[in-house]
């Protein structure tokens, strides 16, 4: 009898622990297994956000680049146009400045110095002198250099040519355009030589024909300039 009911209780015993150990198993794994998937989840997502930071340092880093070589490109060519307007000014500047000693000189056909002077040899010589340009010796011929110019946009240092009939037959040299817009010119004339008029005046006004800009925005020739050749001038 005794050993009848040590064998219940050693069973009993068994039983309950048999129970007790699933029990453990079935709630402690199914835990075990969300902890470790929220950290993985958790892991993932730091991973991802990191991600997204370093793609973003690399976009900005990139943008900050672009954004310096556009400015820098922009600088150099704001850098090189000031280069080029202060090279034509000097360059316009030193013309008008070589014309202007030239004031009072007597005119002469067919002269070519100081001593006496025709108009396109007053021309050819200011822009020899200050500019290493040779222009043709005759007016006409001068006429056929640079790029025409309208009325209206004429600056200081283009050249503008006159005609009795057909043929140019003299040039000047504009020498200042007022707000208003009068163009006044210098030039060897054969009644006082050279010295500064305008295209009000009543006699040249009707007498202009068109205008040439032999000098660039960048203060050189616009073409390769004729070489001066020997002519019988055909001036006034």
């Amino acid at each position: 009898m005794k050993k009848r009911v040590l064998f219940y209780l050693v069973a009993l015993v068994t039983t309950v622990s048999l129970q007790s150990c699933a029990t453990n198993y079935v709630v402690s794994k199914p835990a075990t297994y969300t902890k470790e998937y929220k950290t993985d989840a958790k892991l993932a997502s730091l991973d991802n956000k990191r991600m997204e930071q370093d793609k973003q340092k690399l976009i900005d880093s990139f943008l900050a680049e672009k954004a310096a070589s556009i400015a820098s490109a922009k600088k150099a060519v704001k850098n090189s146009e000031i280069a080029k307007v202060i090279k034509h000014n000097k360059t316009i500047d030193g013309i008008l400045e070589e014309a202007e000693t030239y004031l009072g000189t007597p005119y002469r056909y067919g002269g070519t110095t100081r001593n006496g002077i025709d108009c396109s040899a007053f021309v050819l010589s200011v822009f020899g002198a200050a500019a290493g340009l040779s222009l043709p010796r005759v007016a006409a011929s001068q006429a056929q250099e640079g790029e025409r110019i309208e009325k209206g946009d004429l600056q200081k240092g283009d050249l503008i040519f006159f005609s009795h009939g057909r043929r140019i037959s003299h040039v000047g040299i504009v020498e200042s355009v007022t707000e208003e817009g009068e163009i006044k010119f210098i030039h060897a004339a054969t009644s006082k030589g050279v010295m500064i008029s305008s295209l009000n005046d009543s006699y040249w006004g009707p007498k202009f024909r068109f205008a040439k800009r032999v000098i660039n925005e960048e203060g050189e020739a616009y073409n390769n300039l004729a070489a001066i050749t020997p002519a019988t001038p055909a001036n006034f």
